[in-house]
């Protein structure tokens, strides 16, 4: 099981938002990607993130649109 201290040290790699737990997997709370955890270590490439809905690259991404991340 992922450590709840290195937990709260986690954040979105994109918008930098905090995470959140849900199963096998850490959400970001403002964006919406889902970082596997494999091993009990998280996968924070955004690259191998899982989509949320309705997303069909990460320039879809809240964060992006809105301005408060950047893909390069």
């Amino acid at each position: 099981m992922v450590n709840e201290e290195l937990l709260k040290l986690l954040v979105c790699p994109m918008g930098k938002a905090p995470l959140r737990r849900d199963g096998d997997t850490l959400v970001c709370t403002a964006c919406g990607p889902r970082f596997a955890i494999q091993d009990d270590i998280p996968n924070m490439l955004i690259e191998e993130a899982e989509l949320p809905q309705g997303c069909h690259g990460l320039a879809d991404l809240p964060c992006v649109k809105e301005g408060r991340a950047r893909l390069d």
